[in-house]
């Protein structure tokens, strides 16, 4: 049976996955088209090869970053809010009304900041090229560890939150006072007992019903106090967590980011100062990627943002890597055609390393995004299944709402264009991965290894069955996912 249920599951958590190849390879496909391609082409003079892999790295992972915190941060809030609203009793804390809302928040949050980021860095990039995007992506940086400190602190005066412990305290007074008019009718029924018993008399029929009545309201209203006590209990548990949840995303957000920054503001800026292809620039590169990374994995007090930083500042690296190997490449057919007997100018050698790199950084750029935006997802799939949420909610609800965002994205690309249908893509691919986590995060509960290799063969086949079977794609996509599901950073 767990075999059965696991395969089923797998497949759904994979079917989304595969399901997410052929749109983003479509919105691919036009990103690197003539029109949108020509101002990146230009731009390889500008800030060089490896200036451009550095640049578009650096962007398309600071986006799917932020467009998974955006998407975080207002489902906590819709959860937040049905915490503080005092309406989640023990019979309502696991209802489908909080985690349908604040899933479908968290998806939508995810895909609009997407698709509006999608959007502005195409204007940034049409309007003012490379180095306007080098600027816009530099100042974001730079703003946003100032701003998490705002934001954590309105978080954490209960701005979003006040209105739970008014309404506990609210219904405790009540309790309270009900508990004491009860006292008070036990004392005068115990004065009326005494007075019988004095006169002769017994305690009479009816003042014993009245008493058994009265023995029953008691235990009842202990028995809601109890359960009151309960429900209080568990909503600070949840509101806790989704509280260290924010913290952890919004440090994230705030500090991840900058070692990739770092890298591609030096990169580019010995591109714009003339020494693009220089070798120089290949050894600061290399010297700027191994010190970042030996002083984020040194760190005594490792967080989960340094994880991500210095996974997205490797990633960057090796876009910037095959940027420039595919300029590389063209040279050196070039010379091999020339070598046959074909001569060809240097201006068109020129332009077809600079097409060919163009290309290449965004084809790397737009994959690395989009196994970022996977596993941030994977990540909060992993840890909403742990936390109880529900293996089947969790995961067929998620798929049910990516396909509903690939659709979305789909039918609206015309109106968001091509970088915005880019960037709400990748708000799909985000859902897809919550529901890969909690595909990863229930093979590890099994109890059995039929139940575990059931749920892991699922997924597999139902990502390659739908994925048009890209191997290398989903061969890297989902091992990915699984590390960041089974990661717990909170």
């Amino acid at each position: 049976m767990e075999a059965i249920v696991g395969f089923a599951l797998g497949a759904v958590g994979g079917c989304i996955l595969g399901a997410t190849e052929g749109p983003v390879d479509r919105a691919l496909s036009l990103l690197t088209a003539a029109g949108p391609l020509k101002p990146v082409m230009e731009e390889v003079r500008t800030v060089g090869a490896l200036g451009l892999g550095t640049l578009v790295g650096a962007t398309a992972l600071s986006v799917a970053m932020t467009s998974v915190v955006a998407g975080v941060i207002l489902a906590a809030l819709i959860a937040s809010m049905f915490m503080a609203s005092g309406t989640c009793l023990p019979s309502h804390i696991d209802s489908a009304s909080l985690w349908v809302s604040a899933g479908l928040a968290g998806a939508i949050g995810t895909t609009i900041s997407g698709a509006t980021l999608g959007v502005a860095i195409e204007w940034i990039v049409n309007g003012f090229g490379m180095v306007g995007l080098l600027w816009a992506l530099s100042v974001s940086t730079a703003l946003k560890p100032p701003l998490h400190l705002v934001f954590k602190s309105l978080w954490g005066s209960g701005v979003c939150c006040t209105l739970g412990p008014t309404v506990w305290t609210r219904e405790r007074g009540q309790d309270q006072i009900s508990e004491a008019q009860q006292r008070q009718r036990e004392v005068e029924r115990m004065e009326q007992r005494i007075l019988s018993v004095e006169r002769g008399g017994g305690a009479g029929a009816d003042l014993k019903m009245k008493w058994a009545a009265e023995r029953h309201q008691r235990e009842e209203r202990e028995r809601k106090k109890r359960e009151q006590e309960e429900a209080e209990t568990e909503q600070r548990t949840i509101q806790d967590w989704i509280n260290t949840v924010v913290v952890k995303h919004v440090d994230f957000l705030a500090f991840s980011g900058i070692p990739m920054t770092v890298v591609a503001a030096v990169t580019s800026g010995f591109g714009v100062f003339g020494y693009g292809s220089h070798q120089l620039v290949f050894i600061v590169l290399l010297a700027l990627v191994t010190v970042f990374a030996f002083l984020l994995l040194k760190s005594s007090d490792f967080k989960f943002w340094m994880l991500v930083g210095c996974m997205g500042m490797i990633a960057t690296f090796v876009i910037a890597m095959l940027t420039l190997h595919a300029g590389q490449v063209v040279v050196t057919k070039a010379m091999k055609t020339q070598a046959a007997g074909t001569n060809q100018s240097k201006e068109n050698i020129s332009n077809r390393m600079n097409l060919q790199s163009a290309v290449e950084a965004l084809n790397a750029g737009v994959f690395v995004a989009r196994l970022c935006q996977l596993s941030l997802g994977a990540t909060v799939g992993g840890a909403l299944v742990r936390q109880a949420a529900g293996e089947v909610r969790v995961i067929v609800g998620a798929a049910t709402v990516a396909w509903g965002l690939l659709t979305g994205a789909e039918l609206l690309g015309p109106v968001l264009g091509v970088g915005g249908r880019a960037g709400a893509l990748l708000g799909g691919v985000g859902a897809a991965g919550v529901s890969v986590g909690g595909v990863a995060a229930l093979a590890g509960a099994w109890s059995s290894w039929s139940g575990t290799l059931g749920t892991v063969s699922g997924l597999v086949l139902g990502a390659l069955g739908l994925g048009q079977w890209h191997l290398v794609n989903i061969g890297l996509q989902i091992p990915a996912a699984y590390v960041f599901a089974m990661t717990n950073p909170f």
